[in-house]
């Protein structure tokens, strides 16, 4: 937490004990503001990004930050270290902005952009020329509870873009959470389909620029924001240890 944000909530404190002797002004006072901020830090035990490790198949800390607003609207970072060589670097940053809110009873719909940047990545190839890297990416997804399981479906779309080899990636997926009665835990399922660039197979140097990823996991609150969870991830395609095997990854995260 940074201290601007910890500056901000002891000033809210304050303000609450100075109001609380005036009955008139207690509600107002308790009443939560039009800006909300959130964040959390991750360890986890491989960084997979749709079944796919940038981490080399090592540990990665992460942590993010959003700032959103009563309306929906919000925006945010959110960094994890990697493995990416001299082209892509140690880090990835990504930086977004959209809105999210509810269509109908009970449905959640949620669009913004998404940018990926790689700060560490050589600027310039051997030969001169200038190494594109970053790229943008929209997305959009529908969520919703059916009984005990929260519901959500989404896509990702990355343009024709120079990072990408002047062509494009299309990401479709799905993901189920189920919450244990009576348990601190939750299961959790996801599937995904690439059609595209970034697509597994096409990766580990394959033509084959169509994939899936899936993982199936559990995860549970052990005490306040803290919590610890599981997943075994796996990919369609040929498996290369440490990139693109499947692989059980842990996770300890804290969240404010």
């Amino acid at each position: 937490m940074t201290m601007s944000v910890r500056g901000a909530i002891a000033a809210t404190l304050l303000a609450g004990t100075a109001l609380a002797a005036t009955p008139a002004f207690a509600d107002e006072a308790d009443a939560p503001g039009p800006i909300t901020i959130s964040g959390d830090v991750t360890l986890v035990t491989d960084y997979r990004f749709r079944g796919v490790s940038l981490s080399g198949g090592d540990p990665a800390i992460q942590g993010g930050i959003t700032v959103t607003h009563e309306t929906g609207v919000y925006a945010g970072a959110w960094s994890s270290s990697i493995q990416g060589g001299g082209a892509y670097g140690e880090q990835e940053l990504d930086l977004f902005g959209g809105w999210s809110g509810e269509v109908t009873s009970g449905l959640t719909l949620d669009v913004g952009l998404l940018y990926y940047d790689y700060p560490g990545a050589d600027k310039h190839t051997p030969l001169g020329a200038k190494n594109h890297v970053n790229y943008w990416e929209p997305y959009a997804s529908l969520s919703g509870d059916i009984g005990p399981a929260s519901l959500k479906v989404g896509v990702a779309y990355a343009w024709d873009q120079k990072s990408l080899g002047s062509e494009d990636n299309l990401y479709l997926y799905s993901d189920v959470d189920v919450a244990v009665p009576n348990t601190p835990v939750t299961v959790s399922g996801h599937i995904g389909y690439t059609d595209g660039v970034l697509a597994p197979e096409y990766l580990n140097g394959l033509s084959d620029q169509t994939g899936w990823d899936w993982s199936i996991g559990a995860s549970a609150t052990v005490y306040g924001p803290l919590s610890v969870g599981v997943s075994y991830i796996g990919v369609t395609g040929p498996s290369v240890d440490g990139f693109t095997d499947d692989t059980v990854v842990a996770t300890v995260s804290a969240s404010f």
